[in-house]
């Protein structure tokens, strides 16, 4: 099962979706100018707003209780909606308990009203996480269908938010319960649909989801053919990227493409969030392993990471074995640390460490003697092979050929013969470093250009002088009505 930990989008905001701080307000006042908040992206079709409820949301959900959702459902549905019956019965009753008391705003009463269909689809949202924090799966597979099948219905880019949040939420739910296979159909059918409708924010999270769910049951060519063949669309959400090249290093690992997949780790690493911290450990146990299979060794500011120290702890002993070439020292932090490399999925990987260890100490063999026979050799390498003396023949030979140490065989006396080592300042190695030192600065200026953000053409309309002033109008009276509210809050 992978074990990349989800992202939150950002650090939610903790004040109410006015500007002006209201400490006493109740969850359900919350809920209800959440819900106005939605209703006035729907009506003016700002995406942006609808994005703003569910940071709101996600930050308001510690807070969550069964009377507070059962309270949000009969205020934001219609007593006669199919969704208000579907939702009730799936959130539990409490008794004993009385039901906060508030004094919704006039505007949030204008909600039962309209009936929009992002109303109920963050309804059936909010539910879903309800369900999830309070572990009661069954009843959260059953709310995640039936958000899916009323998705089917919808195309409105304003849902588009709200119904990648389903996706993800739907996906974790049979995660949880491991049935992920009986989905995977679902997903394909619900990635179809937003490819037809233009959709690019559910493209990119069902794509990651149908990745997660092939690399949990170890389907690294159909997720490498479903990569492929995926439309192309430039990234709208950072998160989903990271993901995305977190799954794509993960492949390209498994594929023997190690160049590639120490760009990718290394770049989702970069570009997570601080708060994604157990996210960033996975990408960065998955990059010290590729990187020690191309031959390089991690530095050790990467093990001394904040947050990380403890969980790259056997990674840094693992590291250190390879470094200096011990096989035997492998073979024990192999041993000692197997369920956390079995959880982190990376026991495979490490197998394939061996050889490098050996090339390793094969190595600083050739650089410590000028002539050393190969019956010592396999000695120091602690070969435990029938025929050590073969093997090592073998081995040293391999690593000759690849150019991996500098000497030459002599089959007749059974020695090695290291190269007098001259002068590196000489050879292409150092412009080789340079280069791609200055390739590794390129292409990070270049993403940083990509990400970039400004408004929707910003570059076409230029405001006016007459509407600069009513915008100046309105933050003038905004700023002075939420300071009138704070003096009676005083």
């Amino acid at each position: 099962m992978p074990q990349d930990v989800g992202m939150n989008d950002s650090q939610a905001p903790t004040a109410a979706v006015g500007d002006a701080p209201a400490p006493a307000q109740s969850t359900l006042q919350r809920l209800k100018e959440i819900a106005s908040v939605i209703e006035a992206g729907s009506l003016s079709k700002e995406v942006r707003r609808i994005s703003r409820a569910v940071r709101l949301t996600v930050a308001l959900r510690r807070r969550l209780a069964a009377r507070d959702v059962a309270a949000f459902l009969t205020f934001a549905l219609p007593s006669s909606s199919d969704a208000l019956a579907r939702l009730s019965v799936l959130v539990p009753k409490e008794d004993g308990g009385e039901m906060d008391v508030d004094t919704a705003a006039p505007t949030a009463q204008l909600l039962i009203k309209h009936g929009l269909p992002e109303i109920e689809i963050y309804c059936y949202l909010l539910v879903l996480i309800f369900l999830i924090d309070n572990k009661k799966y069954d009843e959260a597979k059953t709310c995640a269908s039936a958000s899916i099948a009323r998705l089917k219905s919808l195309n409105r880019r304003t849902v588009d938010v709200l119904a990648s949040r389903l996706y993800s939420y739907y996906s974790y739910v049979h995660e949880l319960t491991n049935t992920l296979a009986e989905i995977r159909g679902t997903l394909l059918a619900l990635h179809r649909m937003a490819t037809l409708h233009h959709d690019e924010l559910g493209q990119e999270t069902l794509l990651n989801l149908l990745l997660r769910n092939y690399l949990h049951y170890n389907l690294y060519d159909q997720a490498e053919k479903l990569r492929s063949k995926a439309p192309r669309f430039e990234a709208h959400s950072n998160q989903q990227f990271c993901r995305y090249l977190f799954y794509l290093g993960k492949i390209r690992t498994i594929q023997l493409e190690y160049t590639d997949a120490k760009e990718s780790l290394l770049q989702a690493a970069r570009k997570a969030p601080s708060t994604a911290r157990g996210f960033r450990i996975q990408c960065n146990k998955w990059a010290i392993i590729v990187r020690l299979l191309l031959g390089e060794i991690p530095e050790r500011t990467v093990f001394m990471q904040k947050g990380m120290k403890a969980a790259l702890t056997p990674y840094f002993e693992l590291t250190n074995a390879v470094r200096v070439g011990d096989l035997e020292l492998f073979r024990s932090v192999a041993d000692k640390f197997s369920s956390t490399f079995s959880a982190d999925r990376t026991r495979n990987l490490i197998v394939r460490l061996r050889h490098n260890v050996i090339r390793t100490g094969l190595r600083n063999i050739s650089i410590s003697y000028s002539r050393i026979s190969l019956a010592d050799i396999a000695k120091k390498l602690r070969l435990d092979s029938e025929n050590p003396v073969a093997d090592a023949e073998s081995i040293v030979a391999k690593a000759i050929r690849d150019g991996a140490i500098d000497a030459t065989l002599d089959h007749a006396n059974g020695w090695m013969v290291s190269k007098e080592t001259g002068d590196v300042y000489s050879t292409n190695e150092p412009q080789i470093a340079f280069n791609s030192r200055i390739a590794f600065c390129l292409n990070m200026h270049n993403e940083a250009v990509k990400a970039l953000r400004f408004p929707p053409n910003s570059h076409k309309e230029k405001e006016s002088a007459e509407k600069r002033r009513e915008r100046l109008q309105q933050e003038e009276e905004l700023a002075k009505h939420m300071a009138e509210e704070d003096d009676d809050d005083f």
